[in-house]
């Protein structure tokens, strides 16, 4: 399997990539129930903001960085299994937690800051967003290294997207009204997720053994 050089299954992938990290429950997730109870709808966005402005220089660094390594099978194999691997220890983590999960909408972090900051700070502190771009989101730029070069925005912009549909209806559920997000709706939700993971993984690792089998 080679890297994908369709720009609309560029950003589908990611589009859909992004709800593995988004939907899980985290301090980002928590700052932006807070303040669009505080500020309204937009709050959502304005955390996606910030958290977008993060991941731009840290999407062009991965491109610019591995430019001459996406040419070297041996990088993307290791790459394809390691994060296909970790994919599907998150997608384990999504289904064991199914139990018992619920989208808290009274979460409170302390003092009230400027939702674009906080998308900021949040990101930066995560350990678990360090983590998925190192692995996953590694492994997906690699899948799209022959997209040309347009691939890296079409890459990005799917991500992005992906991240403002989940806090955007976050943001509204919290100043319009609570009661169609119900915990067995949002359990339903990143069930669904968690098994897209699985084939996303799947993907992943396929694609990195066949680089060390066709490398040989």
């Amino acid at each position: 399997m080679q890297p994908v050089d369709s720009l609309p299954l560029v950003w589908f992938s990611s589009f859909i990539l992004a709800f593995s990290g988004a939907m899980m429950p985290g301090p980002m997730l928590a700052v932006t129930i807070r303040e669009s109870a505080r500020r309204g709808f937009i709050a959502g966005p304005l955390v996606v903001a910030g958290h977008a402005f993060l991941e731009l220089a840290l999407v062009t660094g991965l491109y610019l960085g591995l430019a001459a390594l996406f040419e070297e099978r041996i990088f993307l194999g290791f790459i394809g299994v390691i994060g296909g691997a970790a994919l599907l220890k998150m997608a384990w983590g999504m289904f064991h937690e199914l139990p018992s999960l619920t989208l808290d909408f009274s979460a409170k972090v302390g003092k009230g800051a400027n939702p674009f900051v906080s998308g900021i700070v949040t990101s930066v502190t995560n350990p678990y967003f360090t983590l998925w771009w190192a692995t996953a989101g590694l492994s997906a730029i690699t899948l799209t290294s022959r997209g040309g070069i347009a691939a890296p925005g079409v890459f990005y912009a799917g991500h992005i997207t992906g991240d403002l549909v989940w806090y955007s209806v976050i943001s509204g559920l919290v100043h319009f009204g609570r009661k169609f997000l119900t915990d067995r709706r949002y359990r339903i939700l990143v069930g669904l997720m968690a098994t897209l993971l699985v084939i996303f993984s799947l993907l992943f690792i396929v694609n990195g053994v066949s680089q060390f089998v066709t490398n040989q």
